[in-house]
């Protein structure tokens, strides 16, 4: 019996019995769709979590106050020793004798702000004051207008640049270049808009207006501590180098003797992306396993629908081993169909992992990993192969004499 005529009567057999079939069918659609769009949400939440921190700056360190120590390892007078962050802090840290590998450092004090402009007022959470280095080093570059310089901030020029929600907040339409606000009495000309960030988790990293430091501090915080200091690496690879040296800096200045009692922390955006891409693949991976069980469920159900076939049909296969069909004939017929169904299953699955991937599912826009496609079919095939050979060679082992007598 040629392959052709194999084939022939098993899509007959498939025929015979439709919606038994388009049920096992459905079953790896499912396992198969399931597989394709679960990993491909997991790709696609861990490059939403990779855009985001990369908004913030990859070359980028936060330096921040802590209170020195916590539990056991904060010594009894950790409080009354510990140091703000000061501007001669972040000069210090900019110092390239002692921190070759640092680009910048941005002081950064921060405050909770009201503006208005034209009877119109707006909550402003992220009121920051800063240098101009900011902008490069937390990636914050403008749509429209400019930067202050650091002739603004040596003169406390009241200039301001503003968020894209603020900017929606305060003039809707309006072109907001030029145009004056007062924030809590204080008028600011905006001289430039922010491109839009979009929301970091609850907070709307968009809502925010950035003005000179020493505008901000005489207008608002006073000359105290700072909130944090942005420092930007000279690239990459250079990040774990100026973390170490600022470390090294803030110790010294700070009189820091044991690492346990130190006042401030640094928060490096890389290791946070390296943390957040490996929980993201181990969050892939157990999405496509999940995904893989129900694979597996369906490849249960075709060899439980085939063993029905295979008992169903014993007579005709008497008959056809009685007047000749070989071994092979049979084996391959109930070979064939099991993995006809895995086909068109894997087929269709993949289809729908397709039309899925267009959808946002949970807050998150899938992602389709290609690999992922090739693996789930291919593993669709497998299971067909695999799950509809006992059936098949059941069949082929039956004794035509005992297949005749079957009722």
């Amino acid at each position: 019996m040629s392959p052709f005529e194999i084939v022939r009567f098993a899509l007959v057999g498939l025929g015979a019995n439709k919606l038994r079939s388009a049920l096992t069918t459905l079953g790896i659609l499912i396992g198969v769709g399931s597989v394709i769009l679960l990993v491909a949400v997991g790709n696609g939440s861990s490059k939403a979590i990779q855009a985001n921190i990369d908004k913030l700056g990859t070359n980028m360190l936060t330096v921040s106050h802590s209170s020195g120590g916590f539990g056991r390892n904060r010594s009894a007078n950790a409080a009354a020793t510990t140091k703000d962050l000061t501007v001669a802090d972040a000069q210090a840290m900019a110092d390239p004798n002692t921190a070759p590998d640092v680009k910048s450092a941005s002081p950064v004090a921060s405050t909770t702000e009201n503006a208005v402009y034209a009877g119109v007022s707006t909550s402003i959470p992220a009121f920051l004051g800063t240098y101009p280095s900011y902008f490069e080093a937390s990636n914050s570059p403008v749509s429209s207008g400019t930067y202050f310089t650091n002739d603004d901030v040596t003169n406390a020029r009241k200039v301001i640049v503003l968020g894209q929600t603020v900017v929606t907040n305060l003039f809707g339409d309006i072109d907001p270049i030029d145009k004056q606000i007062t924030v809590n009495g204080t008028p600011f000309t905006v001289i430039g808009v922010l491109k839009a960030k979009g929301s970091t988790g609850f907070q709307d990293a968009d809502n925010t207006a950035i003005a000179p430091l020493t505008t901000v501090q005489q207008a608002f915080t006073g000359y105290g501590s700072l909130s944090e200091v942005i420092v930007e690496a000279k690239d990459a690879a250079s990040i774990n180098a100026a973390q170490s040296e600022i470390t090294a800096i803030l110790d010294t200045r700070h009189k820091i003797t044991n690492a346990a009692n130190a006042d401030f922390r640094i928060l490096n955006q890389a290791s946070l992306l390296t943390a957040s891409t490996s929980t993201s693949q181990t969050f892939t991976v157990l999405l496509g396993a999940v995904a893989a069980i129900s694979l597996l469920v369906g490849g249960i159900g075709i060899t439980n629908i085939m063993l029905v076939t295979v008992t169903e049909r014993t007579r005709e296969i008497g008959i056809r081993k009685a007047i000749g069909a070989p071994r092979g004939a049979i084996l391959g017929q109930f070979l064939v169909e099991a993995t006809l169904l895995s086909l068109i299953g894997g087929a269709l699955g993949v289809l729908g992992g397709f039309v899925g991937s267009h959808f946002t599912i949970v807050g998150v826009k899938p992602i389709i990993v290609p690999s992922s496609i090739a693996l789930a079919f291919g593993v669709s095939v497998v299971i067909g192969l695999f799950f509809g050979g006992y059936p098949a060679n059941r069949a082929a082992s039956l004794r035509p004499i005992d297949a005749l007598r079957y009722e």
